[in-house]
């Protein structure tokens, strides 16, 4: 008798507004999600809500008795590697503030983009901001068994400090590859960067790739996207499964892959209600060997 694969569970980027549980919960049922993700700030801003408790301690408990793994998205502001003071200031803040959020609501990580220098001149900069900023939030984070930090490469353009996966490697050497930073990958992040997945095998290849680059251990989501646009256009456009231009059989690729047994899986797809994410998880699924 064969030995089943390693189940990956998927799920979706999730609303919450109106409250985390009442929002959140009936669209998991709905999309029959197996993984959800939610912000707990403003996707586009920097303000930093306390949350309610009681909707807190109904999502985490609902969560629980599905089984349904949480991750938290911190803003889309948040750049580490910026020139601007203020800007990596309140990025740290926003980090911790997730980090906070993600303990109240039992969150497994916190993606944050890798984020970027902005100048030519402030590479090397970048990445020292990134030590000092992720040095302090990783250590009270694993003190604390609080949820990891997981950066997501971006997809590529302005001076990008990780967009294709061997990117990563100076960017955790930067934090000494310390063992609260995993790695959130974005299958549209990484065909805007330039990694044709579409092509026979590319997308094995890609994963060989990151696992070679930041071990074995350290993915712990994806982030499953078509594009709708082409392989290297450092464009962050989603599509449906299957209904852009990476197309399924790179999916099927992504769910046979070793580097993803056990490994959280959340579409981020154009959707009308539940109706989008249903469809997309449901196919993934069945793309499950």
């Amino acid at each position: 008798m064969s030995t089943p694969a390693p189940r990956r569970p998927v799920g979706s980027h999730t609303p919450t507004s109106g409250g985390l549980a009442k929002a959140a919960l009936p669209y998991v049922d709905a999309a029959a999600s197996e993984a959800v993700q939610v912000y707990v700030s403003n996707s586009r801003g920097w303000a930093l809500p306390a949350g309610d408790p009681a909707q807190d301690a109904l999502f985490r408990d609902g969560c629980a008795a599905r089984g349904v793994p949480v991750f938290i998205h911190a803003s889309l502001l948040v750049n580490l590697g910026s020139p601007t003071p203020a800007t990596v200031e309140r990025s740290a803040q926003t980090l911790a503030h997730a980090l906070r959020r993600g303990r109240a609501i039992g969150a497994r990580g916190v993606v944050f983009h890798a984020g970027s220098a902005v100048d030519a001149g402030h590479a090397d900069a970048a990445l020292r901001q990134v030590r000092e900023a992720l040095l302090p939030l990783l250590d009270e984070t694993t003190a604390t068994d609080g949820p990891l930090l997981l950066v997501e490469p971006s997809a590529g353009g302005g001076r990008s400090l990780a967009s294709r996966v061997e990117h990563l490697g100076p960017y955790l050497d930067a934090v000494d590859r310390h063992p609260g930073l995993g790695v959130c990958f974005d299958t549209c992040h990484a065909w805007a960067a330039g990694h044709d997945l579409a092509a026979e095998g590319g997308m094995t290849a890609c994963l060989d790739t990151l696992v070679a680059t930041v071990g074995p251990d350290r993915l712990r989501l994806v982030h499953a996207n078509d594009s709708k646009d082409l392989c290297g256009s450092t464009r962050d456009r989603h599509e449906n499964i299957g209904k852009g231009s990476i197309g399924e059989p790179a999916f099927a690729e992504l769910m046979a892959h070793p580097a993803t047994a056990g490994i959280p899986i959340v579409v981020e797809t154009p959707t009308e209600k539940h109706e989008g994410h249903a469809t997309d998880i449901a196919t993934l699924k069945r793309l499950h060997p």
